[in-house]
């Protein structure tokens, strides 16, 4: 019965916003990260879950991916729920069980036969501090445990960064010229304190309003924006950094993603990265994005509207983010699902109120993120911004293989 009911849910649910659904916000802590507290999460409220599970540092988008944070983690933890009205009840089902029952009515063929999944989700991430200097495991390395690699992309929004926490700059991969012997020795001297893995390595200075491409085996160490992240649907990843902000990192999650047989031997972390993209001299011109307009600007600005790609670099997913002007009416099309969060404004999308909060509670519900089923996106979603002085701003990400992104 639990199934046949979760059909009709997930039907009547799209059928009522016409191919839009509504998402419930959905927050994850971490346990080894201070909030940066830029996500419009209560400040009553960053550590609700309780000091073990640590501060709500993520608000994870459009997710059928679960988190995975340890035997504490909480049911359904990671995954975005779909919010609708069934005459006087308000019901919830998640987006996971929503697309495993629609398929490509919701998500489109092309990715259901392709992924049998929503392949992708967004966050905001949210520390206070930098992270280490880690690494996502390629497909092949990947499969080694079971899992997918993981790419993944950052842009940080100009309406999350009034400031830029304690470190805003991210080291990305390793000096041109390193020998491979020097990350093996700082590798080796994980359990000795500081390996000082990042004095081989460069870092950036962040910009609001731009981005990163982080393709697998790549190293990195965020800083400490809050960051808007598409990324594959995986979650592998080893930490190489043993102490970051005074925070001594456990040497489990330097052999996190190595096979059994293979944990202890330092040459499988090596092999890990993509030693010709670390050493990159042209990082900066391959890797760093600048917003990159979808078509000519002054016929966007004509209809209304700018509209930019900000995540561009990756087969594995895209971004947007779209820019709908004070008392304008625009319809927007695009080829393929997406999902989308509000950072600015609001009106009406759809048949859908949208809004942008300026601050949430825990386990309330807002308007400011929807997942548009392809079907939609492809006959044109209607935003119309009700103010006279605000613009209306979304990001809105996609699955891998966008035909939009493959013509522009």
């Amino acid at each position: 019965m639990e199934t046949v009911e979760k059909v009709s849910l997930a039907a009547k649910a799209l059928e009522q916003g016409k191919g839009i659904l509504r998402l419930a916000p959905t927050w994850v802590p971490r346990s080894f990260c201070v909030p940066g507290r830029r996500i419009k999460l209560h400040p009553d409220d960053y550590y609700v879950l309780g000091g073990e599970r640590g501060g709500i540092d993520e608000r994870w988008l459009s997710s059928t991916t679960p988190a995975k944070n340890g035997p504490l983690t909480g049911e359904n933890e990671g995954l975005s729920a779909i919010v609708f009205k069934d005459g006087d009840k308000e019901e919830k089902v998640l987006l996971k069980d929503a697309v495993d029952e629609l398929k490509g009515a919701l998500i489109g063929d092309r990715l259901w036969n392709e992924h049998g999944s929503w392949p992708m989700y967004s966050k905001f991430f949210d520390n206070m501090g930098p992270l280490p200097h880690h690494v996502h495991h390629n497909d092949e390395k990947a499969a080694l445990i079971g899992q997918m690699g993981k790419p993944e992309a950052y842009y940080f929004p100009p309406q999350l960064n009034n400031h830029g926490g304690d470190f805003p700059y991210t080291f990305f991969g390793i000096s041109p010229g390193t020998p491979k012997e020097k990350i093996r020795e700082c590798l080796e001297n994980f359990t000795k304190g500081d390996n000082k893995i990042t004095n081989y390595s460069q870092a950036f200075r962040l910009e609001p309003g731009t981005g990163w491409d982080v393709p697998p085996g790549l190293l990195h160490a965020p800083g400490s924006m809050c960051t808007y992240e598409p990324q594959k649907a995986s979650d592998v990843f080893a930490m190489y950094q043993s102490l970051v902000n005074e925070a001594i990192i456990p040497e489990e999650l330097l052999w996190n993603g190595t096979p059994e047989d293979r944990k202890g031997d330092y040459d499988q972390l090596l092999e890990v990265l993509d030693w010709d993209l670390n050493v990159d001299p042209n990082m900066m011109e391959n890797r760093f994005m600048a917003p990159r307009p979808v078509k000519a600007i002054a016929e966007m600005e004509a209809e209304g509207y700018i509209e930019n790609w900000v995540c561009y670099k990756s087969d594995a997913f895209s971004a947007k983010e779209l820019t709908i002007f004070p008392g304008a009416t625009v319809t927007i099309k695009d080829s393929a699902a997406y999902g989308l969060i509000m950072m600015q404004g609001h009106g009406k999308m759809g048949e859908w109120a949208v809004e942008t909060p300026a601050l949430i509670r825990y386990g309330q519900l807002t308007n400011d993120e929807f997942f548009v089923s392809e079907k939609a996106a492809m006959e044109g979603v209607t935003i119309v911004n009700h103010s006279t002085t605000d613009p209306i701003v979304m990001l809105k990400h996609f699955g891998p293989g966008n035909p939009d992104l493959e013509l522009s």
